[in-house]
C-alpha cells in the first residue's frame, strides 16, 4: 500500500490489514491521522485498548483498523454470516449509523455483512436481519440489551466489542446496560474502549470490562486545535438571540449547528430563525429517527443551512460541510464545549466556534475556555453596517463574475439596456438581491472597555494546569434561599448537568449557587439572598427548562408536591408542625386501636 505516516515521507505504513488498506487507497487517503496510526501498531496484538481521541480525528476508522486482524484472522474475506463475530456500541442513533456507514466502505473488499440495532427503528427488521447473519453489529446500548433479552440477538460467537464515545455513554445513563451487553459476551473477547477524555467513570469501567488494557492517549490536550477559529461574542443580556441571528448573516458558512440546552430553546429559536427566513431545521430528542434522519439529510444535500439542536440529539452527528458552530448557550463543562466544537474542524477541515456570551456570563465562559485549555478571541456581534457590507460585496462579486450573454440571451439584453438603461438594470438587481436576504438586527453597543481581553487568578490558574481556585464558603450560604427542581436521584441527578440547568433557569452564575441537597424525587439548592428575588421572577419566563421540569421555591404548592408534606428553613433542617415538646405533641394523638362502642 502507500498509505504514509505523513505527506512527505515515503516509508508505508504497516499494520493494516490488506482488504482495509486496499479500501483506504480507493477513497483517497494519503495519511493517517494519529488516532488511526496509533491503532495500526502491530505491538498491540490482541489487547484489549482503552483509548482516548479527540472528537474529529477518525475514530471510527480508528478501531475499524485496530478490530480487523481479531475479525478476519489471515483471512482476506469474511465466510458466510452466522452469529456476529464483532460488536460496535454507540451512544445515539445518529452516530450508530455513522459507524456503519465508514465501517461499509472500510469492509467492503472484504464483503462484511453489518447489522444495525438502534432505538426508533422497526424491530421486527433488526430481528429479521439478525436471523440472516451478520459478521458485525452496531447498535446504541438500550436496543442491543432488547434484542438480547428477546433472544434475537447471540454474542456467544463476538471477538470484539468496541465501546465508541464510552463517556458520554456514561454521561447519558447506560452504565447498566453496558454491563450486561458485555456480560452477555464470552470472556475472552478482545474490548476497546474509546472516550475523549478518560475520567475516572471511565478507568472505572474500564477495569470492570476490560482485562490488562494497554492505555493509548492520542489526544492533544496540551494544543488548541489548530483548524478551529474560537470566538467570545459579547452581547447585552436580552440581544442574545440577535447577536445569533446577525453571526448566521455575517458568516460566509454554508452550514451551521445552533447549540441549545434545551428542547424548548431549540424550538422556540428555530421558529425564530424561520420567521426571518433562514432555511433552518431542529434535532432534538422528542423528535422521531424519521424527523432526524430527514433534518440531517437535508443538511447534507444542502436544502438547509442552520440545524438548532440540544446536545444529546447532536453527539455523534457528522455534517461534511460543518464550518460554523454557534453555541447560543455557555457550555456547563470542558467536555461538553470541545465535544460541540469538534463537530467541525474536522479531517483537515476549517471551521470557526462563535460563544454567545452575556455580559453577566463572560467569567463562566473564559473558566469554561480556560480548563479546556482553548483561547477565544474576545469581540463585539455584527451590526447593521457591518453585514450589508457584506451583502454589497457578494452582490458585486456575483455581478462581476457573471457570464457574457449567450446567443439566446443577447437580443434579450440589449432589448433591456435600451428600454430600461444600465443604472435602473443594476438598481433592479441589487434591490432583488438584497430582498433574498433576512434584515439583520440592530444591537446596542458594547462599550470598548467591556471587550478588553482580562482574566481573573482563577482563568490563569485554570491556563495553567491548576484546578480553579474557589472562595471557601459553608455548606450553606449565610441568608440564602432555598428553590426546588424536580429532578432527583431516581432520574439520574448530578451536579455536574444539575448546575448548569439552575443557573441557564434564572440567569444567575455559579457562584450565586450555594448547596446542592439530591432527594429521590427532586434536588434542593440554594440561592444567594442577593440574587432569590430576581431569580423567581426569571423562573416565570418561558423556554428556559425542559419539558417536564419544574423550578419553584422551596416550600411552594405545585399540585402534589413532594415536599409540601415537609418544609424547610433557610438551613435546610425540616421544620415540624408541632412546636410543643414531644410529649405535649404525643396528647393529641387519637389512641389506635377499635372505636369505643356505644353504650347500650
Amino acid at each position: 500500500m502507500t498509505l504514509n505516516t505523513d505527506l512527505n515521507s515515503t516509508s508505508p505504513i504497516t499494520g493494516i490489514h490488506p482488504a482495509l488498506a486496499f479500501a483506504l487507497e480507493a477513497k483517497g487517503y494519503t495519511q493517517l491521522t494519529p488516532v488511526q496510526l496509533a491503532m495500526a501498531n502491530e505491538e498491540h496484538g490482541e489487547a484489549d485498548l482503552l483509548v482516548s481521541a479527540q472528537t474529529g480525528s477518525g475514530k471510527t476508522v480508528a478501531f475499524g483498523i485496530a478490530i480487523a486482524p481479531t475479525l478476519l484472522g489471515s483471512g482476506e474475506r469474511f465466510d458466510a454470516a452466522a452469529a456476529p463475530l464483532g460488536l460496535i456500541i454507540a451512544p445515539t442513533r445518529e452516530l450508530a449509523i455513522q459507524v456503519q456507514r465508514e465501517l461499509d466502505w472500510l469492509y467492503a473488499e472484504a464483503q462484511i455483512r453489518i447489522a444495525t440495532c438502534v432505538g426508533g427503528m422497526d424491530m421486527r427488521n433488526e430481528r429479521r436481519a439478525l436471523e440472516r447473519g451478520a459478521h458485525l453489529v452496531v447498535g446504541t446500548p438500550g436496543r442491543l440489551r432488547d434484542h438480547i433479552t428477546r433472544g434475537a440477538l447471540d454474542l456467544s460467537a463476538i471477538r470484539a466489542v468496541v465501546l465508541d464515545e464510552a463517556d458520554e455513554m456514561l454521561d447519558l445513563g447506560f452504565r447498566d446496560d453496558l454491563e450486561f451487553i458485555l456480560g452477555a459476551a464470552p470472556r475472552d473477547r478482545r474490548t476497546l474502549l474509546f472516550s475523549a477524555t478518560v475520567g475516572r467513570g471511565i478507568a472505572e469501567l474500564a477495569k470492570t470490562v476490560q482485562t490488562n488494557a494497554v492505555r493509548v492517549a492520542t489526544t492533544a490536550s496540551a494544543e488548541q486545535h489548530a483548524d478551529i477559529d474560537y470566538q467570545l461574542m459579547l452581547v447585552r443580556r436580552d440581544e442574545r438571540e440577535h447577536a445569533i441571528i446577525n453571526t448566521l448573516l455575517d458568516s460566509d458558512s454554508t452550514s451551521a449547528l445552533v447549540f441549545c440546552h434545551t428542547r424548548e430553546a431549540v424550538r422556540h429559536l428555530t421558529a425564530r430563525l424561520a420567521n426571518r427566513g433562514f432555511s433552518v431545521v431542529s434535532l432534538s430528542g422528542e423528535m422521531a429517527q424519521s424527523e432526524r434522519s430527514n433534518a440531517l439529510q437535508s443538511m447534507r444535500d444542502g436544502r438547509s443551512r442552520v440545524c438548532v439542536a440540544t446536545d444529546v440529539a447532536a453527539r455523534g452527528i457528522d455534517l461534511p460541510n460543518l464550518d460554523l458552530v454557534v453555541h447560543a448557550d455557555v457550555p456547563g463543562n470542558p467536555e461538553t464545549l470541545l465535544h460541540r466544537s469538534g463537530r467541525t474542524g474536522r479531517a483537515g477541515r476549517k471551521g470557526v466556534c462563535v460563544l454567545i456570551v452575556p455580559e453577566n456570563r463572560r467569567g463562566a465562559a473564559q473558566r469554561v475556555l480556560a480548563l479546556a485549555k482553548l483561547t477565544a478571541t474576545v469581540r463585539a456581534a455584527p451590526g447593521i453596517s457591518e453585514i450589508e457590507a457584506r451583502y454589497r460585496r457578494r452582490i458585486l462579486d456575483a455581478a462581476v463574475s457573471a457570464a457574457e450573454p449567450d446567443e439566446l440571451e443577447a437580443d434579450f439584453v440589449s432589448d433591456l439596456l435600451e428600454q430600461a438603461g444600465p443604472r435602473r438594470i443594476a438598481a433592479a438587481f441589487l434591490r432583488e438581491q438584497l430582498a433574498a436576504h433576512p434584515v439583520p438586527e440592530e444591537l446596542l453597543p458594547l462599550p470598548a472597555e467591556a471587550l478588553k481581553n482580562r482574566s481573573s487568578r482563577r482563568d490563569r490558574q485554570s491556563a495553567e494546569g491548576h484546578a480553579p481556585v474557589r472562595e471557601p464558603r459553608g455548606p450553606d450560604m449565610q441568608g440564602g434561599v432555598w428553590f426546588t427542581i424536580s429532578i432527583g436521584r431516581k432520574q439520574r441527578a448530578d451536579p455536574k448537568f444539575l448546575l448548569p440547568m439552575i443557573c441557564n433557569a434564572g440567569g444567575v452564575t455559579r457562584r450565586d449557587v450555594g448547596a446542592i441537597r439530591i432527594d429521590d424525587a427532586e434536588t434542593r439548592f440554594e440561592i444567594s439572598a442577593d440574587k432569590a428575588a430576581s431569580y423567581a421572577e426569571q423562573l416565570k419566563r418561558p423556554g428556559g427548562l425542559e419539558k417536564g421540569v419544574i423550578i419553584a421555591p422551596a416550600g411552594e404548592v405545585r399540585g402534589k408536591p413532594r415536599h409540601a408534606k415537609r418544609k424547610f428553613k433557610e438551613g435546610g433542617k425540616p421544620v415540624h408542625k408541632h412546636k410543643g415538646p414531644a410529649a405535649d405533641r404525643s396528647k393529641t394523638r387519637k389512641p389506635k386501636g377499635r372505636k369505643p362502642k356505644r353504650p347500650a
